[in-house]
């Protein structure tokens, strides 16, 4: 079966014909979609060969290409201790706002204030500001100012160290928890309100037990998954610190900031990996080929147990269906480490060097972030376009008692429904833009590790034909028809 999904996802890459999904629709390539791969494809070959020709540089060099904005006028502002707790007070009422709405607002999903702010205008509205204005989560934490009030000082210290060798597996699983409620948990806001209450009791009780800054650094999943996010921004607000005495405000190259730090664990790398392949998951997962897979192929295998009337079998496949997707969920990082650890041991064995495996898998992981990144914007971009504007009218009335707070109640929804051809070649380009900023991380982390230039170039070659198929299945996924017997 495995063999099988292999060679079929083989053959769909170089088909003919293909029909994009995105607002949940057809759409029909203008031109077949190998053509787009073999495009994509010669274009990273092309950068590759102007990166190597063209990059050069020390790591003194690079440090040396922030700018530093703390002085200006609005920097000024946004750093002063007054703005940044009022800030914190904001956000800190923004997600009490939304319990509040979740629990005692509209039942109807579409209606609730609480369901538009939290999965459009938090979870992917703050991701897309976090790729241009970096570090702001972490001085803006909710449940770290939650922590503040609601905790003692000589509470939130800590009753223990935190163990190092957890590194922030305890976030990964949250974040798991996260992907599959987003997915398969069901659309009714009092759900959402459990979720945040509950997750909000974990981290107060997690923040008691190893300490307010150990708990949102490696526990606290969108500190994880918006600090990794924050390090390609091209404005970075950086924390007082040992080196710093006050906040700053930095500008640098986008993406630059992946090469001023490396992932410190398994745990970082098959985070980072988790970023990539749930969004691929998410792509897939409501597909007529995946759900073909499963109600035509593992249906068909099963039927000396189940029967093949599907009427009398589809009490017992469905549950069945539901641990498949669960177990695919699961599975998809460990298929990406596989695939991802094959091409560094290829890298090692190409590049030579002082370095093992694992300090290599670790030392190339953030090359992945611009491709996790472009992932999720691709996939979910639209969204912001076609539920988002319907805050504004949500806001008036948050929990849906007839108020009109800032006169916008009875606006019309201002959802926009872009050409879906403006929307395919704009994922096209993002995807290829991510692959080719992964390549020259890469490669400048490779001229740092590896003895010299020469196997420098040739340690990459298997992390160029990974970036390749990374590319071409990412186009595939996008191209991939929906299936009218998918849910989300």
């Amino acid at each position: 079966m495995l063999l099988r999904l292999t060679f079929v996802l083989f053959l769909a890459c170089l088909s003919a014909e293909a029909a994009a999904h995105s607002f949940g629709i057809t759409y029909t390539l203008p031109v077949p979609l190998s053509l787009y791969n073999w495009t994509a494809s010669g274009t990273l070959l092309l950068s590759f060969l102007m990166i190597v020709l063209a990059v050069t540089g020390t790591v003194k060099q690079r440090k040396a290409a922030q700018c530093d904005l703390s002085d200006k006028r609005l920097s000024r502002f946004l750093l002063a201790d007054a703005a940044i707790v009022i800030l914190q007070l904001a956000v800190l009422g923004a997600l009490l706002l939304c319990i509040a709405s979740a629990w005692f607002g509209p039942p109807n999903a579409y209606l609730n204030f609480s369901m538009t702010f939290f999965w459009i205008i938090f979870v992917l509205g703050f991701s897309y500001f976090t790729m241009l204005f970096g570090g702001w989560y972490r001085q803006l934490n909710p449940w770290g100012t939650l922590a503040w009030f609601v905790l003692p000082k000589n509470w939130r210290a800590g009753r223990f160290s935190y163990p190092q060798w957890l590194g922030v597996w305890p976030a990964l699983l949250f974040y798991v928890i996260f992907i599959w409620f987003e997915l398969f948990g069901g659309t009714v806001p009092k759900t959402l309100a459990l979720l945040l209450i509950s997750y909000s009791t974990i981290n107060l009780a997690g923040i008691l037990l190893f300490g307010l800054r150990d708990w949102l650094t490696h526990a606290e999943f969108f500190s994880v998954l918006f600090r990794l996010i924050s390090k390609m921004a091209p404005l970075q607000i950086l924390p007082a610190d040992s080196v710093r005495s006050n906040r700053q405000v930095v500008l640098q190259w986008p993406f630059m900031g992946l090469l001023r730090s490396q992932a410190v664990s398994l745990s970082e790398l098959v985070f980072i990996l988790f970023m990539l392949s749930s969004t691929v998951f998410d792509g897939i997962h409501q597909t007529e080929m995946w759900m073909r897979l499963f109600w035509d192929d593992i249906a068909g295998l099963l039927q000396p147990w189940v029967g093949s009337n599907i009427v009398h079998s589809y009490p017992i496949l469905k549950p069945l269906f539901g641990w498949f997707q669960l177990a695919a969920l699961l599975l998809s990082p460990i298929i990406y480490l596989g695939c991802y650890w094959l091409c560094v041991v290829l890298m090692r064995r190409l590049g030579g060097g002082n370095f093992n495996v694992r300090q290599l898998a670790l030392r190339f992981a953030y090359s992945l972030l611009p491709i996790a990144l472009v992932y999720h914007f691709t996939h979910y971009f639209t969204l912001i376009l076609s539920q988002g504007g319907v805050i504004k009218r949500l806001a008036s009335d948050p929990l849906g008692l007839g108020w009109d707070l800032f006169g916008t109640a009875h606006l019309l929804p201002a959802a926009i429904y872009p050409d879906m051809n403006w929307v395919w070649h704009i994922q096209v380009g993002a995807i290829l833009l991510g692959h080719i900023a992964s390549v020259y991380i890469a490669h400048r982390v490779a001229l740092e590790v590896f003895p010299d230039k020469r196997k420098a170039v040739l340690s990459q070659l298997p992390m160029l034909l990974l970036m390749v198929g990374f590319t071409c299945f990412g186009l595939w996924i996008l191209a991939l028809p929906i299936s009218a017997m998918g849910g989300g």
